[in-house]
């Protein structure tokens, strides 16, 4: 970094640019939208604890789900809070960094869990008799330490190249959190091996596992189309509809994101929709899960009526 430019210790959120009482209406919005977030997550994790008929692989997993969403927006809507009640509030240099590569962390887990959530019912509806032996426990730990760990990694490799940038011009994010993307954005260096990474990694870690999530479907939707029993059928179809819902709010979100066409035009409609994708997503993962599923709901109904016997 040349002497003559000074570096960037912290940075401001953009976040909305709107004026006051839409600032005040959107942190009750969002505040309202956070604690929903954090209580029908919580309470499908807890759940799954409490009941022991919810220890099956399949929760098993949509528990480690509910950790990434509760992680997501823990990671993001504080920040973004704090900020409409104080728009010129900074955040600091290495918080900024911190949140970008923990979002990174949070965003790849998620995207392999899901792999992993429909690997799951591919084995239970077209192995049903093998299920429980290909689905042991042991794999089942295997497989939710690998997507974390793995999620970890490729944020790590985002977090290895975004560190020696220098930041000396705007300290302006146009963004409500640290994107990389709009971080990167600020750089007072050549950010094109960043970009491509971004471009490259999004394409890999999307594309890929959607294209697997796909296949799984065509063998899981032929299969159920070949039951016999039609309360089978619909007990099927139940099951994977409630992940099918998660899988398209998800993949939707992100690949217009990161590998949609110039993704770095159209910076505020990009901006609001990863507010979807960051705040709106996790609160209806939960809901989905909870709604739609017969055995959630009658795990709640008797830790209630647990609670209220004793």
């Amino acid at each position: 970094i040349g002497n003559d430019k000074t570096l960037v210790k912290e940075f401001i959120l953009m976040g909305f640019p709107v004026g006051h009482d839409i600032q005040m209406f959107l942190f009750g919005l969002f505040s309202l939208l956070y604690a929903f977030t954090l209580m029908g997550n919580g309470v499908i994790f807890g759940l799954i604890c409490l009941d022991s008929r919810l220890r099956t692989p399949m929760y098993f997993f949509l528990s480690h789900l509910a950790i990434v969403d509760i992680s997501y927006a823990c990671n993001t809507v504080p920040q973004m809070l704090a900020n409409l009640l104080d728009p010129i509030k900074p955040i600091s240099y290495a918080g900024c960094i911190t949140q970008t590569f923990l979002f990174l962390t949070f965003a790849h887990t998620e995207c392999l869990l899901l792999v992993v959530m429909s690997y799951d019912r591919y084995v239970a509806i077209c192995h049903p008799l093998r299920y429980s032996v290909i689905m042991s426990w042991r794999v089942c730990i295997t497989l939710a330490l690998t997507s974390w760990v793995l999620g970890c990694l490729l944020a790590l490799v985002h977090l290895f190249l975004l560190l020696p940038l220098p930041f000396c011009g705007s300290q302006k994010i146009n963004h409500f959190f640290c994107e990389i993307i709009a971080v990167l954005r600020l750089a007072c260096a050549d950010t094109h091996i960043n970009e491509i990474l971004v471009l490259a990694g999004a394409a890999s870690v999307l594309v890929g596992p959607l294209s697997s999530i796909v296949i799984s479907y065509i063998r899981i939707i032929s299969a159920i189309l070949h039951m016999q029993s039609k309360e089978g059928r619909q007990k099927a179809f139940s099951t994977c509809s409630s992940h099918l819902c998660v899988v398209g709010l998800f993949y939707g979100t992100a690949i217009i994101m990161y590998i949609g066409p110039k993704h770095g035009s159209h910076k505020g409609q990009k901006k609001y929709l990863l507010l979807f994708h960051s705040l709106f997503n996790p609160m209806l993962n939960s809901l989905i899960y909870s709604l739609r599923n017969n055995e959630v709901k009658g795990a709640l109904k008797r830790v209630l009526g647990k609670t209220r016997s004793s």
